[in-house]
C-alpha cells in the first residue's frame, strides 16, 4: 500500500482544492468590487478566469492539471443534469404547457441558428484561409459553447479533434470549445447588463424593489418526506440517488462501447454515446423519478425520498465546478492560429443570438417580453443560472412566468434539439457532410420559425 504522504494519493483532491480556493476568492472579489458586482458575471467564471491568468506562472501551471480539469468538467455536467432531472416539476395549466413548449422551441431553434452561423464562418475559412491548420466543422461548437456550456463544448470539442486527426487536420477542439463557452458567459452577462441599462434610460423597464430571500418550510421540503437526519441524512439520500442514476448512465455507455457495431458504430456512434452523458443522465433521471412516483402511488413506498431544494443545491454545485474547471482547462498555446475564427464565431454568433431571441420574446411573451428575453439570452449564451441572474435584476420576486418557462423548457428543448445533436456526429465526417448539415439545419430553422411566429387565435 502506498503512503498517504505520496502526492499521488492527493492528486485529485489538489485539483478540487484549487477550484474551491478560486471560487472563494472570486466570490469575495465579486461581492466587494462594484465593477464586478455590476457586471453580473458569475463567481464561477471569475474563478476560472483567475486560474487561467495564474497558469502562466511556473509553479501554478504545474499544479493545475488540464486533463483532470477536463474530467471534472465532463462529470460535473452529467451529475448536474441528473440532479435537475430527478426534481419533481409541475406545470399548472394547459396554457403554460404550450408556453413551455414554445420556449423549448426557441431554445432549440437558437441552437440551430448558432450552428448555422458557426458553419457559415468556419467552412469558408477552411477553404480560403487556414487549410490543414483548421477544421471546417468547428463552427458547430458555437451552440455547444454558447447554448450548452463548458461541458458539452468540451465533449464535442474532443470528438471533433478526433475526426480532424483522422483526416490529417490539426484542431484543438477542447480548447476552442471551452474558449467559446467562457466568452459566452462574458457576452451574456455584459451584453445583458448594458442592454438593461439602455432600456431603463429609455423608460421601457421599471426598476423593481429587490427583496431578500425568504424561505418557508414548503421551499425546503414537501409533505411526507423522509426526515432530515435519522438513520441516514437527507443530503446523503439525494447524493445516493444522483450517483445511482449516473451509475446507470455509465452502465449503458459501457455496454454500448462493448458492442460490435462495425466501422460506423466505432467511429461515429460510440464517441457520441460518451459525449451524451448529460442526455442519458436526463433520461435515466426521469425514469427513476417515475419509478419512485409509481411506488409512492401504490403505497409500496411510504415516504417521499426526492427533495427538490437539496437537488437544486447539488445541481448548482456541479455547474459551478463545471464552469471553473472548464475555464481553467483552456490552454492558450493550443489556440494559436485560431484567434480569427474564434473572434468571428463568437462576435457574430452573439449578435445574431441577441436579435433572434429578442424577436422571439416579443412574439411569445406579451406583457413580459423583456423578462423573457433576459432569462433566455442569459441561458443561450451561458447557463440557466446566468438567465436567472439577469432575470432577478428586473423581476426579483419572479412575478412573471419567465422563470417558470426557463426551468420547465428543458425537456421540450431536449426533444426538439435531439436531431440537431445527432448532426454533431454526422457533419465532421467530411466537408460534404458539413454542407449537407447546413442544408438540413436551414430547413429545420424554417420549420421552427413557422411554429414560433405562427398566428395565434385571438380570444373574444
Amino acid at each position: 500500500m502506498s503512503s498517504f504522504a505520496d502526492l499521488s494519493a492527493w492528486a485529485w483532491l489538489i485539483q478540487f482544492f484549487i477550484i474551491v480556493l478560486a471560487l472563494l476568492v472570486a466570490n469575495l472579489v465579486r461581492c466587494n468590487v462594484p465593477l464586478f458586482r455590476r457586471s453580473l458575471l458569475p463567481s464561477a467564471l471569475l474563478a476560472g478566469l483567475l486560474i487561467l491568468c495564474l497558469k502562466p506562472m511556473g509553479f501554478f501551471s504545474a499544479m493545475v492539471d488540464k486533463h483532470s480539469m477536463e474530467i471534472i468538467t465532463y462529470h460535473a455536467l452529467g451529475l448536474g443534469f441528473v440532479a435537475m432531472a430527478l426534481k419533481n416539476k409541475k406545470i399548472e395549466s394547459a396554457t403554460s404547457t404550450m408556453k413551455v413548449v414554445e420556449t423549448g422551441a426557441v431554445t432549440a431553434s437558437t441552437y440551430i441558428i448558432q450552428g448555422l452561423v458557426g458553419l457559415l464562418i468556419t467552412v469558408p475559412l477552411f477553404l480560403w484561409w487556414n487549410g490543414s491548420e483548421f477544421f471546417y466543422a468547428s463552427g458547430l461548437l458555437l451552440p455547444m459553447g454558447y447554448g450548452q456550456g463548458p461541458g458539452q463544448a468540451l465533449n464535442f470539442g474532443i470528438t471533433f479533434s478526433g475526426w480532424a486527426d483522422g483526416q490529417g487536420l490539426v484542431f484543438h477542439g477542447a480548447d476552442f470549445g471551452l474558449s467559446i463557452a467562457a466568452i459566452g458567459f462574458i457576452v451574456g452577462s455584459l451584453t445583458g447588463v448594458v442592454y438593461m441599462n439602455v432600456l431603463r434610460r429609455r423608460g421601457k423597464l421599471k426598476i423593481k424593489e429587490k427583496v431578500s430571500e425568504r424561505y418557508t418550510l414548503a421551499d425546503y421540503e414537501t409533505e411526507g418526506e423522509i426526515p432530515h437526519s435519522e438513520s441516514i441524512d437527507k443530503l446523503t439520500v439525494q447524493l445516493c440517488l444522483v450517483l445511482l442514476v449516473y451509475a446507470l448512465v455509465f452502465a449503458l455507455m459501457y455496454a454500448i462501447q462493448r458492442l460490435d457495431l462495425g466501422d460506423f458504430g466505432t467511429k461515429t456512434l460510440k464517441p457520441l454515446v460518451w459525449g451524451f452523458n448529460f442526455l442519458w443522465g436526463t433520461l435515466f433521471g426521469v425514469l427513476v423519478k417515475w419509478i419512485i412516483g409509481r411506488l409512492r402511488r401504490s403505497n409500496l413506498m411510504q415516504r417521499e425520498y426526492i427533495n427538490n431544494y437539496t437537488l437544486d443545491r447539488i445541481a448548482g454545485t456541479c455547474f459551478d465546478f463545471m464552469i471553473v474547471a472548464g475555464t481553467a482547462a483552456i490552454d492558450f498555446n493550443n489556440l494559436r492560429g485560431l484567434w480569427l475564427p474564434l473572434i468571428l464565431v463568437c462576435s457574430i454568433g452573439a449578435t445574431v443570438t441577441f436579435f433572434y431571441v429578442l424577436r422571439c420574446c416579443r412574439k411569445l411573451y406579451p406583457g413580459y417580453e423583456y423578462e423573457g428575453f433576459f432569462s433566455m439570452f442569459g441561458m443561450l449564451t451561458g447557463t440557466a443560472s446566468n438567465g436567472m441572474i439577469l432575470l432577478r435584476e428586473i423581476d426579483p420576486r419572479f412575478e412573471t412566468p419567465a422563470a417558470n418557462n426557463l426551468v420547465l423548457q428543458t425537456i421540450p428543448a431536449l426533444a426538439f434539439g435531439f436531431p440537431v445533436l445527432l448532426l454533431m456526429g454526422f457533419a465532421p465526417q467530411s466537408l460534404q457532410n458539413t454542407l449537407i448539415t447546413i442544408g438540413i439545419m436551414a430547413v429545420a430553422l424554417l420549420l421552427f420559425c413557422l411554429f414560433i411566429f405562427r398566428k395565434r387565435k385571438t380570444k373574444h
